[in-house]
């Protein structure tokens, strides 16, 4: 077999892996929590379906790349729940320590690519990336919405939680912003969603 084919099925097979790290959001009918892979095509999805939302111009393939690969590093690093103050101080660290394992299981030119795909979103600093990032942070909050905010009442978590970890939405969509403040606010007032 080609060496070249030998690596890309390799990193094929190992990304499926993906498919058994388990995230903190449920399912909108709340019957169980999401994978990774179903949160990065549902992102994929969005990315394509609501590109008009984009606060810049945006390259929509970019974009659908790059939500596509960016949690491949939870393979090995797992999935830090949003609101996990102790995961979270490990979480960068971690998870460059797997994208240079993972990202390497392929041919040196798609190697780069990948990771820089992954860095740029990491970085949000085009409107690709941050329109990703609005992406990344807005399906949880539309997800759990739905099911009546299982995974927040689980983690006790508080409004001005979602209040921070909301504000790269902003930045990306501004329409998708008010969507999701408009979700916070009805969850506080209905007792599913804790107000300080």
């Amino acid at each position: 077999m080609d060496e070249r084919l030998r690596k890309q099925l390799e990193f094929l097979l190992e990304i499926d892996k993906s498919k058994k790290v388990v995230r903190q959001t449920y399912l909108s009918d709340g019957s169980r929590k999401e994978n990774d892979a179903e949160h990065s095509w549902h992102l994929a999805i969005m990315a394509i379906l609501l590109s008009e939302y984009a606060n810049e111009d945006i390259d929509v393939l970019k974009t659908v790349s790059m939500v596509l690969i960016h949690d491949l590093v939870e393979i090995d690093a797992g999935d830090t729940y949003a609101y996990d103050t102790e995961g979270n101080k490990t979480k960068q660290e971690r998870e460059v320590k797997a994208a240079e394992r993972i990202f390497n299981l392929l041919p040196e030119e798609q190697a780069e690519k990948f990771r820089a795909l992954w860095d740029e979103f990491e970085r949000r600093d085009t409107p690709e990336a941050r329109f990703a990032a609005a992406l990344d942070r807005t399906q949880p909050v539309m997800l759990t919405d739905k099911q009546g905010g299982k995974s927040w009442k689980e983690h006790e978590v508080k409004k001005s939680q979602i209040s921070g970890r909301i504000k790269p939405v902003e930045e990306g969509s501004k329409e998708l912003f008010g969507y999701v403040e408009d979700a916070i606010e009805k969850n506080v007032k209905k007792g599913l969603l804790r107000d300080e």
